[in-house]
């Protein structure tokens, strides 16, 4: 509506919540990562939280955001991932925005679209994700570090795939010279190839290796053997190995 009215007209700064991803036993019917499928659609903006505190700055943020913004969330987090989420900040202070709305938002509340999360610093390798694969990663980086001769993995959070936070990929992939991208969906045509292929065009003469991707398989998400399709944290740790020693 904004392109066709030349901004005269919007949705209303639209936010659609949606569940994705596995949880165990959903299968084709439910446990497909769509993410890529609404990336492709220039003028939405896609978002996909790691945990509950993630989850409720970024959906300030898209709530606040003038575009209509799809935000995605991993059904498997619903039941495994538990922290602390503080209250929101005092309404009573003046860096409040909506002022004048019942439903007062504090910026400092707000996790802003298009900033991915440094989730872990490293030197050696860069793991790059998002949902629920973020807490895959991390897993994974621990594991390099305590059992393969302390291989250090950056781990980052894109938090938005669109846009996504191109810079910050860039600049840790400038420092450790390796990439791999994660993701639940299938590999052909999934996000992480956008990302590989921003990284391989703009960080070149750095890489120390192929970037990599460990992601689902292309075929129908399986209902009994969900685990089997999953990107686990085994793969990703055995793809890192073979990318460290290249």
């Amino acid at each position: 509506m904004r392109y066709r009215s030349g901004g005269l007209f919007d949705c209303g700064g639209l936010t659609i919540r949606a569940p994705c991803g596995a949880v165990g036993h959903g299968g084709h019917y439910h446990s497909q990562s769509p993410e890529a499928f609404f990336a492709h659609v220039p003028g939405i903006k896609v978002v996909m939280p790691s945990g509950p505190g993630e989850a409720r700055g970024l959906l300030l943020g898209s709530i606040l955001d003038k575009n209509p913004v799809v935000f995605l969330e991993p059904k498997m987090l619903y039941r495994t991932s538990v922290e602390n989420v503080p209250e929101l900040i005092n309404s009573s202070n003046s860096n409040y925005i909506n002022s004048n709305s019942n439903n007062k938002i504090d910026q400092r509340d707000v996790i802003p679209l298009g900033k991915a999360r440094l989730a872990r610093t490293g030197s050696d390798i860069t793991f790059v994700g998002w949902g629920q694969q973020v807490g895959v990663l991390l897993g994974a980086a621990r594991q390099l570090s305590e059992e393969h001769g302390g291989i250090d993995a950056e781990v980052i959070d894109l938090r938005t795939i669109l846009p996504w936070d191109r810079e910050a990929v860039f600049a840790s992939v400038e420092k450790t010279g390796r990439l791999l991208v994660s993701h639940e969906a299938p590999l052909t045509g999934g996000f992480a190839a956008e990302v590989v292929s921003a990284v391989t065009d703009a960080c070149f003469l750095r890489l120390e290796a192929p970037p990599a991707r460990v992601t689902g398989w292309d075929t129908p998400f399986p209902c009994v053997l969900e685990s089997a399709y999953l990107p686990g944290q085994a793969r990703v740790v055995e793809e890192a190995l073979r990318l460290v020693k290249f």
